[in-house]
């Protein structure tokens, strides 16, 4: 099993538990495909892909094609046995995904065919879930519409931030995916179809899903989405014609009489009213400074925004 030839696909932090898992099971990992490197922070140094960079670690050649569906040569070349994926970032060729003896298989952080897309993490924190979990697929042209092999279900707990369940639904991915490929390649596990009218979608968080409003709207919906924003990319509300980001934040059920929005104290953190209950910011961070703790912010402009509302 361990001759099994492999070329992995991925980029982000996820990806790392699934090449991880090959890397220790042994397996013939012959490249790691990843996109291409970005420049990052006010330097705008390059900077490594988590998933070249652990390639880099244990000496694995890495390819990151501009766009894959014109660069796919060097991969076809290396003629693996499958090609396993998680968050590449680039739709796959027919050509790549019609090659392998044992085809293309993707890692996919949503218990199809709910959340299809690329932030499944998010939008199931976001909506209010109780459960997600990790599906393991065929690759075919139609974003995350193929036969499912094999899924695990993981708990949403109550004061889960994406960052928390990212790590929850990485150490399942790569533990399904050891389970999987021996069973996969003995030709113990079929696949099956989705149900089409039960798929829904997790794209990727828009610039207008960050802003947080206050405005009739339930506790517990603007609790989850401001959890679903932790800790990237961060949501945000408005107050005073000034933007904050909301880094930390618990909330409480509760009925009161006080307007949505408003910010009534800094007893148990910045505590802003909203229906059925407040939200309390733990940590927050205005626009053009440091994060810091309520506390803190409370100290300097934040006694100035009791009693004024958010958007």
């Amino acid at each position: 099993m361990n001759k099994l030839k492999v070329v992995f696909m991925g980029t982000p932090e996820f990806a790392c538990g699934i090449l991880q898992a090959l890397i220790d099971e042994k397996y013939n990992i012959l490249a790691v495909v990843s996109q291409p490197d970005k420049r990052v922070g006010r330097k705008q140094e390059l900077k490594n892909t988590p998933v070249k960079q652990v390639a880099l670690n244990n000496n694995i050649k890495v390819i990151q094609p501009i766009k894959i569906k014109d660069e796919y040569e060097e991969i076809l070349n290396l003629n693996p046995d499958i090609i396993i994926t998680c968050a590449y970032g680039q739709m796959v060729p027919e050509i790549i995904l019609n090659y392998p003896k044992y085809g293309c298989i993707n890692v996919h952080a949503s218990l199809l065919p709910k959340y299809r897309g690329g932030a499944p993490i998010h939008k199931v924190i976001i909506n209010g879930e109780k459960e997600t979990g990790v599906t393991i697929m065929k690759m075919v042209k139609k974003m995350d519409a193929g036969e499912m092999y094999l899924k695990d279900v993981v708990k949403i707990d109550d004061d889960d931030t994406t960052e928390i369940l990212h790590d929850k639904l990485k150490k399942c991915g790569s533990d399904l995916i050891k389970k999987f490929i021996p069973k996969f390649i003995n030709g113990e596990i079929e696949g099956v179809k989705q149900n089409e009218e039960e798929a829904t979608f997790g794209y990727n968080i828009t610039r207008d899903e960050e802003f947080v409003s206050f405005k009739n709207r339930n506790v517990d919906v603007i609790y989850n989405q401001i959890r679903g924003l932790i800790s990237w990319p961060i949501g945000y509300g408005i107050i005073d014609g000034r933007h904050i980001k909301f880094h930390e934040a618990k909330k409480i059920n509760s009925k009161h009489s006080f307007e949505n929005g408003k910010v009534i104290s800094f007893d148990d953190g910045m505590k802003i009213a909203c229906d059925g209950g407040f939200i309390c910011v733990l940590k927050l961070q205005l626009e053009g400074k440091s994060k810091m703790s309520y506390k803190d912010f409370e100290n300097g402009i934040g006694k100035t925004l009791i009693n004024k509302y958010f958007e």
